[in-house]
């Protein structure tokens, strides 16, 4: 009778300890670092921890493959952060397994383009450029050669939108020759590859993706402002929010930054990007970009064919149903399953941070983790 009224003590110290470890971890929040990025627990903003706790478990089983961030900011604090190991690459080159953490480097791949889109924004707030609306070849006298006919036409803000009407096929995979961005990579002169490609459509008229004209951007910053698009960003972007620690990856043999695809930065430094259109332009009270162009930049500019959602100035638009509500939401996309997703309504953002490059049949993964983290609140 001793022996089970002993045991019978144990399982209820167990039973309590267990209760107030997982009273714990659902108080708990991500560290302050001092960084800018408030933080508070899930259960301060309204979330059901036990909710995301099942999420964080699946990632680390593997029945999301390969993530290795998640970022879950919530009304204005950040309630959720954790890494995962996982394999990772520097655009293309294998690492192997990486044990991800809060100061690691990740290939952010096409989320490199809305960083290019907020240097553009700048870069006319400074007067340096006229406008969205300024035609291209403004800029690049030494093509004139190009500059006929509806190509006249062609504006920063076709090539922000991916309406340039350029013949470009990014729609195959990036092994496969025929991939547009691919070839341009592999040419001795991208600006004059993509400059000099036919037009199947006019500017302005029909949505295509298109690499190549994010690198156009980047020349045009560098043609307006005498720094090329990583000293630029450096400068104008990146210190005024305390993001010291980035990479951009250099085309091979040149000293040109791969303006579409080659940046890399740590998790809360996404993070601190998805803040900033969070807070229409602004960083701790500041503004590096303007209110407009914030909000001009992640609306819906142009459709996409076969989908609900658009384009904004290099970030995409959704519109999906949860909890039989429709949610808009906007997103800096990036191969692998890079993503910031921004839901204004609901004072979302959130952040991931992937290996699965060129795998396209696990590409919704991340909206399936979006949509697991909508299920921890009542959305608006």
């Amino acid at each position: 009778m001793r022996h089970k009224i002993v045991i019978s003590l144990i399982c209820l110290t167990i039973f309590r300890y267990g209760i107030s470890q997982t009273d714990q971890l659902h108080s708990s929040k991500p560290i302050d670092l001092e960084d800018g990025i408030k933080t508070a627990s899930l259960s301060e903003m309204g979330m059901n921890p036990s909710v995301i706790d099942t999420l964080s478990a699946q990632i680390s089983s593997n029945y999301y493959p390969n993530i290795h961030s998640l970022l879950i900011y919530k009304n204005n604090k950040l309630v959720f952060e954790k890494y995962f190991p996982g394999k990772d690459q520097i655009w293309g080159k294998n690492l192997g397994v990486i044990e991800h953490s809060a100061n690691s480097p990740h290939d952010v791949r096409s989320i490199s383009k809305s960083v290019v889109s907020a240097c553009i924004g700048i870069a006319i707030a400074q007067g340096k450029i006229k406008s969205a609306e300024q035609r291209v070849f403004d800029f690049f006298p030494e093509y004139a050669v190009y500059d006929t006919g509806l190509k006249k036409t062609l504006t920063i803000k076709n090539l922000l939108t991916m309406t340039s009407g350029f013949e470009w096929n990014e729609q195959v995979p990036y092994d496969n020759p025929l991939n547009s961005e691919i070839q341009m990579d592999k040419s001795e002169d991208p600006i004059n590859f993509v400059l000099s490609r036919n037009l199947i459509s006019a500017p302005g008229k029909v949505w295509n993706y298109n690499g190549g004209t994010t690198e156009v951007l980047a020349a045009i910053i560098e043609k307006a402002t005498g720094k090329k698009v990583d000293e630029f960003a450096n400068h104008y972007l990146f210190k005024p929010m305390g993001i010291t620690n980035f990479e951009w990856t250099k085309f091979p043999g040149t000293n040109t930054p791969a303006a579409a695809s080659g940046l890399r930065l740590r998790s809360r430094d996404l993070l601190k990007f998805g803040i900033l259109y969070y807070q229409k332009g602004s960083w701790n009270n500041k503004h590096i970009i303007s209110e407009n162009w914030a909000t001009v930049s992640i609306q819906k500019a142009v459709a996409r064919p076969n989908s609900r959602g658009g384009y904004g100035y290099l970030f995409w638009t959704y519109i999906d149903t949860i909890q039989n509500k429709l949610i808009s939401t906007s997103a800096a996309v990036g191969n692998g399953d890079q993503r910031i997703f921004y839901d204004k309504t609901n004072n979302l953002l959130v952040v991931i941070t992937a290996g699965n490059y060129n795998i396209w049949t696990i590409k919704n993964d991340s909206f399936a983790i979006l949509q697991k983290i909508y299920e921890s609140f009542s959305v608006k």
